[in-house]
């Protein structure tokens, strides 16, 4: 009986260590990030004033993210 305990242990410890090296913890690259949405009403509710930090156009009630801020116009080039 104790030679079963002892054969027992190591296959439920490997079992254990297995399914963490299977379990992913990296996030997905932000290309593939699923785009969030939002009904109409929350889209213009959630717009950002000029001059707010944002991520992308669609955050910036103008629709203009430069820099991470909400500009007004686009710079003449």
């Amino acid at each position: 009986m104790h030679c079963w305990k002892m054969l027992v242990i190591p296959f439920l410890c490997s079992l254990l260590l297995s399914q963490t090296h299977c379990a992913s913890l990296n996030h997905p690259e932000p290309q593939l990030m699923r785009q969030r949405r939002m009904t109409p009403f929350w889209r213009g509710v959630s717009l950002r004033p000029v001059g707010a930090s944002c991520r992308d156009n669609s955050e910036c009630i103008t629709m203009l993210c430069r820099k991470n801020r909400c500009f007004l116009t686009t710079a003449s080039e």
